[in-house]
């Protein structure tokens, strides 16, 4: 059986941008994207926008990720620009990544998750991870219903980041992929 996928989101988990505005979490830099080269700024109104976005990356990150039992993927408004300005900061080689084309921020009427449905359509009935600041009830209960293969939608705090704790759940789920009954089980 092929290892599972690791759907990764970068605003929140890799980038804790709920943080203190002026305060860097402890063992992160500061990388300030133009927003010219960004081809998307999720997190702020047109009208607010700067003409750079800071992003903080904890370097160390890659490497975790790189360790877990997983193909990874990014899951992110990002999309392939994760890959120029994300992947070389935190240590990452340059991963595939789910194109959301026109879905791209595009509420859905019944509350899952613009990003739910096209993650189970890329995984196409492989086991999943999925680490993003925005998942919920509904988007397991999506997941549940519309994939045949364990998932877990763990949710990361977009003020803290990737944590230790984040990986061994991530970790154990890896493992216990092949057991069945764990399908859509949140965090």
């Amino acid at each position: 059986m092929s290892r599972p996928l690791l759907f990764l989101d970068v605003d929140g988990p890799l980038n804790p941008y709920a943080a203190k505005p002026h305060k860097r979490p402890v063992g992160y830099t500061t990388l300030r994207v133009p927003l010219d080269d960004r081809s998307h700024d999720a997190h702020r109104p047109p009208l607010v926008r700067r003409r750079h976005l800071r992003v903080w990356l904890d370097p160390r990150h890659g490497s975790e990720l790189l360790r877990l039992d997983y193909d990874l993927c990014w899951a992110t408004t990002w999309m392939a620009d994760a890959n120029r300005w994300i992947a070389p900061v935190i240590g990452l080689p340059e991963l595939p990544f789910v194109d959301f084309g026109d879905a791209l921020l595009q509420d859905r009427p019944d509350g899952v998750h613009w990003k739910t449905a096209h993650l189970v359509e890329y995984a196409h009935g492989r086991p999943f991870a999925w680490v993003d600041d925005e998942q919920g009830d509904r988007d397991r209960t999506y997941v549940a219903a519309h994939h045949r293969a364990p998932g877990l939608l763990h949710h990361v705090n977009p003020r803290i980041g990737l944590r230790d704790d984040d990986f061994r759940a991530l970790a154990d789920f890896a493992r216990s992929r092949t057991v069945p009954g764990r399908e859509a089980r949140g965090e």
